[in-house]
């Protein structure tokens, strides 16, 4: 095991009818509040003027900035900037999903900078964030675990790159997570955001050298949880236990309290960065098409034990086979849930991506060298594994 540090500083308000310590958070922070959001869901729910409502009666100066982008683009990130330093904001208040949040978290460190917020991104800069503005939460989709967890993802359309960036000052200070605001998600990103879910387990589980029982144990739950309540929450969406269930569990899938040290790179998300990135497909989905097939390329003798713990210990494959065919068993399982339970597209000439730009994507991915996850992984390999996908 591997010695590690385990901190999140992060206060929850879990449950209904919490909104009401929304003011006096925020007005720990400062009076002039900018709050982002997306396309507009949060009007159409009520969520908006629930908000306005508690910010008007704390005494605070509301600012706006709408229309963020599934796949956050750099511009929303600027323009948050621009607002923040002409009106001098205190503090930042998202009101969405993982794509507000993570544009949010860039937005608080740009505010902090003379320089562009993309240098934060960008490989070949990677500017320090040394501090950053403090972000308040409401979440409204359980996927990416933005609410409680360092770090982002942002797209810049102009070079054709999604990248992301952990730090521990982008940590959202106070998150409000009511399951009742995502009784509106539709089926499909209710889908996508617990593929999103799965994959951030998967990426940690799949480990040779690291392995701390109590922590598989923990995400071996987590991923039976998704698979008994996604069906639920999509069959009945305002199912409070389901969305309850999903909400949590998209928070701890990525807070870092699973990772216990392990060190092994990402693979799957580094690949469908490439997708979303060149293609803007939506990330859930993704990393849907990609994870089985990742699965079976890095099925071999020398790994073929984890596939078996999980197959076993998540779908409850027969444990009196052969390694390999419980281990095919358990990839089948899993790719059956995700396309054939929860109805998402199995290839990616079903979304409309062909193989053109498969090379670029797959250097981009590895970084010209090696991706160093679970199985090491050359541009070639990457190239197979989306020919895989097609």
């Amino acid at each position: 095991m591997n010695n590690f540090v385990y901190n999140i500083p992060t206060k929850v308000y879990f449950g209904e009818n919490q909104l009401h310590n929304l003011g006096t958070e925020l007005k720990k922070f400062g009076t002039k509040v900018l709050m982002t959001y997306g396309g507009g869901s949060i009007k159409r729910i009520g969520l908006y003027d629930k908000v306005m409502k508690e910010v008007k009666n704390a005494g605070l100066e509301l600012f706006e900035l709408g229309g963020i982008e599934p796949n956050p683009k750099i511009s929303s990130v600027r323009d948050g900037v621009r607002i923040c330093k002409e009106n001098n904001i205190d503090v930042l208040l998202a009101v969405g999903g993982g794509s507000t949040i993570d544009c949010t978290k860039f937005i608080a460190a740009g505010a902090k900078v003379e320089h562009d917020a993309w240098d934060f991104m960008d490989l070949s800069k990677r500017s320090k964030i040394n501090e950053a503005l403090p972000i308040v939460d409401i979440l409204t989709l359980s996927a990416t675990g933005s609410e409680m967890d360092s770090g982002g993802v942002i797209s810049n359309p102009e070079t054709n790159d999604k990248i992301g960036r952990l730090d521990e000052n982008l940590f959202p200070k106070v998150s409000f997570l009511d399951p009742t605001n995502t009784f509106t998600v539709s089926k499909y990103q209710t889908a996508c955001g617990s593929a999103d879910m799965i994959s951030h387990i998967l990426e940690v589980y799949f480990n040779m050298n690291e392995d701390m029982e109590m922590l598989d144990s923990f995400m071996e739950g987590m991923l039976r949880t998704i698979i008994k309540y996604t069906p639920i929450a999509i069959a009945e969406p305002e199912n409070y236990k389901a969305r309850a269930e999903l909400m949590w569990t998209s928070s701890w899938a990525i807070n870092g309290f699973i990772n216990g040290g392990k060190r092994l790179a990402w693979s799957c998300h580094p690949m469908e960065h490439e997708l979303s990135a060149y293609y803007d497909i939506t990330h859930g989905l993704g990393l849907a098409i990609l994870t089985p097939r990742w699965m079976e390329y890095c099925l071999s003798e020398k790994t073929v034990s984890k596939y078996v713990q999980f197959a076993t210990n998540v779908f409850g494959i027969d444990a009196n086979q052969e390694p390999m065919a419980i281990a095919r068993q358990g990839i089948e399982a899993l790719a059956s849930f995700l396309f054939d339970t929860l109805g998402l597209k199995r290839t990616l000439q079903e979304v409309g991506i062909d193989e053109s730009k498969f090379a670029i994507m797959a250097e981009k991915a590895v970084h010209g060298d090696t991706l160093q996850g679970f199985v090491p992984l050359k541009k070639e390999d990457v190239e197979n594994i989306y020919r895989m996908c097609r």
